[in-house]
């Protein structure tokens, strides 16, 4: 009878369990650790390499904090240095399973390419699948969907966007970027999207004139802030997180679209943008890292199925709650 008890308490104690997500400052680059439910994890990103590992030694926290020993899945949304650099130190650090991205690079730059071949050394001998959009990627207790993915947007219908109109295309933007995958992560009512470094021009194809993503609880800017499309207004995410550097990301316009977002609550950013001033920062409460040489704290989410998440900052112990849908 004891033992029963037990087990009971102890399967009540792992159905409570939350969404956790957290955005490691990886100084400008991306890194996002989901940890589902059911203990599963999925990795977007690693961030740069070198650095002493530092990018690896930030994720090994953050996976430390989230009690897991294994990320069980890895998706690099495209082949920058800064998203996918970290893999070779991660893999000296960390147990990890399968790798998920949108296929070879297609730049051909030196640094480009040193970068995307050790990318390929390290995962050789893994399990490697090449995504498209309306794949899913396995996590127990979430549903993960590719909405983008080497310059394809998710064939579905949605809603009509009325942010659409008058959006003008930009020019020269970066092949790997224009590339990225972006995915959804539903938990219930919960939803969260992150889009790698998607382009205005890619964003405005995935939710112009119709709505493909739909509407969205928390929302990580896309290139870590840069210049983005009014289109993502279609999505009206409640919370928007910038994954920024100190010196990279957060760009004055573009943190000033996401920051006019109709019906967005807040914006929280890694960093305090050191060439912005007051005009396009958030007050310091919502900034994980305001020196430029800081100590790498992160932002946490913890989410509930019925659409509540509270946003959670490290550095001076502060949370925010939002409440269900």
């Amino acid at each position: 009878m004891r033992l029963i008890l037990l087990f009971a308490a102890f399967a009540a104690a792992m159905s409570a369990r939350s969404l956790e997500i957290f955005f490691i400052d990886v100084e400008g680059g991306q890194s996002t650790l989901i940890v589902a439910p059911s203990g599963q994890s999925l990795l977007i990103d690693a961030g740069y390499a070198d650095y002493s590992g530092r990018d690896a030694d930030r994720i090994a926290d953050a996976a430390k904090a989230a009690r897991i020993k294994r990320i069980d899945a890895v998706l690099i949304t495209h082949h920058h240095s800064d998203h996918e650099g970290g893999v070779p130190n991660l893999l000296q650090r960390l147990d990890v399973g399968e790798f998920f991205d949108p296929g070879p690079s297609v730049e051909t730059s030196p640094d480009q390419l040193r970068a995307y071949k050790a990318y390929e050394q390290a995962v050789a001998n893994r399990h490697r699948i090449v995504v498209k959009p309306g794949d899913t990627i396995p996590l127990k207790g979430l549903t993960v969907t590719v909405v983008a993915a080497a310059g394809a947007r998710i064939d579905k219908h949605g809603e009509a966007n009325p942010f659409c109109e008058g959006i003008i295309p930009e020019q020269n933007e970066l092949a790997e970027n224009a590339r990225s995958a972006g995915v959804v992560i539903e938990y219930g009512k919960f939803r969260f999207a992150d889009l790698g470094d998607l382009t205005p021009n890619k964003e405005t194809a995935l939710l112009c004139p119709e709505n493909r993503v739909g509407n969205l609880d928390l929302f990580l800017t896309d290139h870590h802030g840069g210049v983005t499309s009014k289109a993502i207004y279609g999505m009206a995410p409640r919370v928007a997180i910038m994954n920024n550097g100190p010196r990279k990301g957060a760009d004055p316009q573009g943190w000033k679209t996401v920051k006019a977002s109709p019906g967005l609550e807040d914006l929280w950013q890694l960093h305090y943008a050191a060439a912005n001033g007051e005009a396009a920062n958030v007050p310091d409460t919502f900034i994980a890292n305001l020196e430029e040489h800081c100590s790498g704290n992160y932002l946490k989410v913890t989410a509930e199925p019925n659409g509540a998440f509270t946003v959670y900052n490290p550095r001076n112990k502060f949370s925010k709650k939002y409440g269900p849908k």
